[in-house]
Formats: C-alpha cells, structure tokens, sequence
C-alpha cells in the first residue's frame, strides 16, 4: 500500500529512523520554510513499511529531546504514531517557524542553517539567510532600504507616467506620502532612503545599484544553448525591461497569417500570452536579493524563462496549477497590477498551462532547481514542421505549413539562412512553378502555389 501523499518540500519518507542530525537538518529546512512532516517507515517510492511500535514508543520519547537540544533557537516538533492498513509510522511534524532562521548549533548560523527544495533538504546561502531573517521580522526585499540612495534617485517623470496609467484613478500629486503608499521610499534614521522596489522600478539608474538586475535575451541556433544568433540586454526598469524582453521575444518567433477582407492578422506560432505570463511572473516574483540575472532562451524547439531564486511560501511544482499566489515582492506586485500588467493574482501560471491546453499544444513544465526557477513553453508546431528537413528548398517550403504568406526575413530569422541565399532560394522555387511572389521591396511577400 503506498502512503496518501508524494515527497515534497513539506513531506519527506524514510524508511528507518535516521541518524539524529540527519532528523534535526530536515526538521530545521521545515521550520525555515513552510513547516512539514517526516514519516518514518515508508520507503522512498511512497510503499508502507511501518516501523515496531517498541521503536516508536521510544523515538517519541527521546526525539523531542534531541531536536530541542540541538537546534537554535530551540524547536519543539510534535512526533507522534500514525496508524495505516495496521502499520505503525513514526510522524516528526513542525509548523513554519516564527524565528526563522533555524540551524544546528553544532555548526553555527552561517554552516548549520538548512532549508528545503523540492524534497531536498539543503544548506542555505548567505543570501537565503539574510531572506529568512527579513521574513522573521515581517518585512520583504522589495521594501528594504537602499542605503546609498535618496529620493532624488527617483525619476518623477517615470512616476507620472505610472500614475496616469493607474487602474483606478489617473491623477495624484507626487508628494511623500504617495511615494510611501507605494513603497518607493522610507525614512530610517533621520534620513529618506529609495527603497529596492523603488530604484527597481522608477529609478534613474537601476543597474546602478542591482547590476544584475536584468534580463538577458537570447535566441539560439537548434536545441542547444551554443550558436546565438541574436542576444540583448535589457536593463533600465522593470517595467522597461519587459517591454524589451516581450518585443524580443515576439520578433524571434514565426507567425503565421490570415486576411479578412483587407486586414493581414498575425497569429504567433505559441499563445502571446502565455508569453506575457511567463514573462511577468519573472519579473514579478523573482530573488532580487540574489545577484545574477534573470535569462531568457529561444531554441527551436522551446523557450526558457530562467529566474533567480527558489519559489517563496508553500509553493511548488505540484500545486502551481491551484492558482495559489504567494507574493514575495509585494511592492512590485502592486505597482505592476495598478498599472494594469497583472489583472489577478494567482492566475498567471494557471492562464499558461490553460492558453496551451486550448491549442493543443504540449503542456509547458516549471522546474525548481537549487536557486532557480525554469519554466519551459515548448515550440512543438514549429519543431514538427522543420525537424529533418532534406535541403534549403524544403525547408522553405515547410515554412508554408504554420504560415499563408511568408517574408524574406521569416527564411532568415526561422532557417538561419544568410539574405541573399534566401533569395536565390525563393526564385528557384518561383522557377519551378511552387510558389508566387506578390508586392515590391518591403513589401514583398511569398505564397504557396495550390
């Protein structure tokens, strides 16, 4: 019989009680996180095995002990007996810990501290520590001082422009209590500080202060991350940063047309919204703490969103789709959502998984990794047209399979074929009576004979 639930970052199995400390660092990754239980007596595909009750009756007894005695500040797990199909399991369960962070004394704060990812449980980075304690005190990144700053690293015109294009109302004087309201300042110590959100999202110069703070584009030759054939920076704010992000994105991917009447309507190969989605979900939710910046790769065969950081709250992989919303950088979040990026919380993964589904297209993956999150929106249209072309001319041809018309620049940018090869390419295929060409310069388009 196999146990009700599967390992995550709030359950983990074993099969017999472990050594003492590998008990106290799991317990400890569950107290700097979302709490959880380890249960003793199932193996690691989820069979029940159980455990002796002599064993535990004297594991409930001494466990508690050694747990209290070992960690710092003191945890007190609740371990207890669980009975199924007449097996007996040992449950060691603590809750979220309200004085994160938790580690093991014998190694001090900065080796002993442990947390949990996926169902793993890992020593934390100085950079996660410095998180645990923001969230043991009640505060979030985002909002944390920037102590080089001053509210004359805020561009106002950027504010103004935010302002007018606020959901509820267009027009406020920016004053203190405004920038306040929003998070973009605070005063400590007799001075006015810019905050991270507010240098992130109106200030000057950003990289200035979080260098890393950008998105890195890249578009990829194949299904291997080795010949770009194209790559930008995009710095500037966050907002700034997923305009560019966006228009990169939707330039490098094929579109296929229709006309209705005089009207040429572009369709993108994948769901621009799920695009969108991916995309703010990034920006939104990303480790702003943790210095290295957020990628983006185009491969013939998918897109990757990669974001610094671990997902914050009980999320996880298994239950992105319940449309929980669990917000680690508040004062962005609402910045973006007044300005009418994010129309409801919690929806955007459940808006990626659904605008697949109803294109039939393969479902995309979000993969958590140790400090990163990956997700995956896969280009299997395009993939199944152009795997295993025979020759150039082919290859153009399949191009008319997502698309009715087609540009010189479609060869170019899907094919990776150089301009003035395309060209001879296309006059070829005109010669042999396959394709029609319609329009001058620019202009010019490309039509499949029938």
């Amino acid at each position: 019989m196999k146990y009700p639930n599967i390992e995550s970052s709030t359950v983990e199995f074993k099969k017999e009680i472990p050594q003492s400390d590998q008990i106290v660092k799991t317990i400890i990754g569950f107290c700097n996180q979302n709490g959880g239980k380890l249960i003793i007596g199932v193996a690691d595909n989820g069979t029940i095995i159980g455990v002796s009750s002599d064993l535990a009756a004297y594991a409930i007894e001494s466990l508690s002990k050694a747990i209290y005695d070992a960690s710092a500040p003191p945890i007190l797990p609740l371990v207890y007996t669980q009975t199924i199909n007449e097996r007996t399991l040992l449950v060691i369960e603590v809750s979220s810990g309200t004085n994160k962070p938790y580690y093991r004394k014998s190694e001090g704060l900065e080796k002993g501290t442990y947390i949990r990812l996926g169902s793993m449980t890992l020593r934390a980075s100085s950079d996660l520590i410095e998180e645990l304690k923001w969230q043991a005190r009640g505060k979030c990144y985002d909002m944390m001082p920037v102590y080089e700053t001053s509210e004359s690293d805020l561009d106002h015109e950027k504010i103004k422009e935010f302002i007018r294009s606020r959901k509820f109302e267009t027009k406020a004087k920016i004053s203190p209590e405004l920038l306040r309201s929003y998070y973009l300042i605070t005063h400590e110590h007799a001075h006015t500080y810019t905050t991270t959100a507010g240098i992130l999202l109106f200030g000057k110069e950003p990289q200035y202060f979080f260098t890393e703070a950008m998105i890195i584009c890249s578009h990829f030759k194949g299904v291997e991350g080795r010949d770009a054939l194209a790559s930008i920076d995009c710095t500037g704010t966050l907002f700034e940063q997923f305009e560019r992000a966006f228009d990169f994105i939707v330039s490098r991917l094929s579109k296929s047309f229709t006309i209705e009447g005089k009207q040429r309507n572009e369709i993108l190969e994948i769901p621009i919204t799920a695009i969108r989605e991916a995309l703010l979900n990034m920006i939104v939710h990303r480790n702003y703490h943790q210095k290295s910046p957020s990628k983006i790769a185009i491969y013939q065969n998918r897109i990757e969103f990669f974001s610094p950081g671990t997902f914050f709250g009980p999320l996880n992989s298994q239950n992105l789709k319940l449309g929980l919303s669990f917000i680690r950088n508040p004062a962005i979040c609402k910045a973006f959502r007044e300005a009418q990026y994010i129309e409801k919380m919690g929806s955007g993964i459940v808006t990626i998984f659904k605008t697949y589904e109803e294109q039939n297209l393969k479902t995309p993956s979000i993969i958590e990794g140790e400090g990163f999150i990956k997700c995956i929106l896969p280009r299997e249209s395009l993939a199944t047209i152009l795997k295993s072309p025979t020759d150039d001319l082919q290859s153009i041809l399949n191009l008319f399979d997502v698309a009715s018309e087609i540009t010189i620049s479609d060869i170019t940018k899907n094919l990776s074929l150089p301009r003035t090869t395309a060209g001879r390419k296309l006059d070829l295929l005109i010669q042999s009576g396959k394709i029609k060409k319609k329009g001058k310069g620019r202009s010019t388009v490309y039509s499949k004979i029938v």
